[in-house]
């Protein structure tokens, strides 16, 4: 039996954890590892992946949460941070140590792998849990309706460095013009 004290901990971690990220975020990241893997030829792959699924089943669905919960903080920006830096370097540091712990250390290429796709994963989460998707609880729509706005939330991802890299132009211009006035 748990004791007392741990109980209001686990029903908060319990209510914080976000099903719909953990479903996707196993998957993902299991497949990142073995295409990662695929051509070392390392023997034990099937025991790496399969810490990941088990490992990230349980633990994207608490991160994807506190994600979640950042973004009703009062300052923007630090919730963003904590959305695309803290809750990811966190987990990679975690990830790290159950796969040493487990004794299925990955490879080298293979964490620069899941780190870099990790970045973008949380850039990408900051988008989408921003405009309303991915998000559980009362503040979230159904899976179904998530991956039906799937394609328009990621061109708007894709498009927003472009869009933003094609306005820098003016915008410096302005801001020059701005300073030569004064």
């Amino acid at each position: 039996m748990s004791s007392p004290r741990l109980r209001p901990l686990f029903a908060q971690a319990i209510t914080c954890w976000n099903w719909k990220c953990a479903l996707i975020s196993a998957t993902a990241r299991s497949l990142v590892y073995l295409a990662a893997m695929a051509r070392t030829g390392q023997h034990g792959r099937l025991s790496i992946v399969l810490v990941e699924v088990a490992y990230v089943t349980l633990t994207a669905g608490l991160y994807a949460g506190l994600q979640q919960k950042a973004l009703g903080l009062r300052s923007h920006r630090l919730g963003n941070l904590i959305v695309v830096v803290g809750v990811p370097g966190l987990a990679q540091v975690f990830d790290w140590l159950a796969h040493h712990a487990a004794g299925a250390a990955a490879p080298g290429r293979a964490m620069v792998a899941v780190c870099v796709f990790a970045g973008i994963s949380a850039m990408f989460h900051l988008h989408v849990m921003r405009r309303g998707a991915f998000l559980t609880g009362h503040r979230g729509l159904s899976l179904a309706e998530d991956f039906r706005r799937m394609p328009s939330l990621a061109a708007g991802f894709v498009v927003r460095p472009v869009a933003f890299l094609w306005a820098l132009p003016g915008r410096v211009a302005r801001v020059l013009d701005a300073e030569a006035a004064i």
